[in-house]
């Protein structure tokens, strides 16, 4: 019976998940627009081990929302589940930050692609089939009117996630669907962990990094 620690903090929702063979046994969260991560995560990881009568000890394995994302809130988070991994002495998990967004949908039939907004008319995207698989590279993209024109000819597209704002403004096509306000979940991490856990794809806890796809650019 695994039990994996999941960290969420690629955008500004600050969220913890207890995964227990896959399910979510627990979650904190603080879903909003300011990011609270350094004030919150490890609050979250504490409320969270408490409340379900467990300690670090207990603990198989962390698993770490690895990007693109917040550069600032990468590293936290980043730096967090590495901590915990190397003092406790067990497998660090990295899953991408567009899978467990895109997670979320429940899409019978048609294409997801998960966006997070980066600046002015980027987004940071990927595509993937309703069985999960990406389809394509992650790519930080400008968008304009005729974006993803490949895949909505071919059949429904759902975009989620909060770059979604900025291509709904510009994109009419009758094959998109538009998921708003939506943010990267912890929540969506605790299934996608355990199938890395089963099969032992984990990260080496000294060198591993957040996927920032972008270089830090001081605002």
């Amino acid at each position: 019976m695994a039990r994996i620690l999941c960290i969420e903090t690629a955008t500004t929702n600050c969220s913890v998940s207890l995964a227990e063979n896959g399910n979510v046994l627990a979650l904190k969260e603080d879903y909003n627009n300011t990011y609270s991560h350094a004030e919150k995560l490890h609050v979250f990881i504490d409320e969270i081990l408490k409340e379900n009568k467990l300690k670090l000890a207990d603990i198989d394995a962390v698993a770490v929302s690895k990007g693109p994302g917040s550069y600032t809130g990468l590293r936290i988070g980043v730096s967090a589940a590495k901590g915990l991994c190397f003092s406790l002495d067990i497998p660090l998990i990295s899953i991408p930050t567009l899978t467990s967004l895109a997670a979320q949908v429940k899409n019978e039939g048609g294409l997801i692609i998960p966006m997070l907004d980066a600046r002015r008319m980027e987004v940071y995207a990927a595509v993937f089939n309703t069985g999960l698989e990406q389809i394509r590279d992650t790519k930080a993209e400008i968008l304009d009117a005729i974006s993803y024109a490949e895949y909505l000819e071919k059949g429904r597209v759902v975009f989620i996630g909060p770059g979604v704002t900025k291509f709904r403004e510009i994109c009419s096509h009758t094959n998109a669907e538009f998921i708003e306000e939506k943010l990267p979940s912890a929540r969506e991490m605790c299934a996608l962990a355990e199938y890395k856990y089963k099969i032992s794809d984990t990260e080496d806890v000294a060198y591993f990094e957040p996927y920032y796809l972008k270089d830090f650019i001081a605002g």
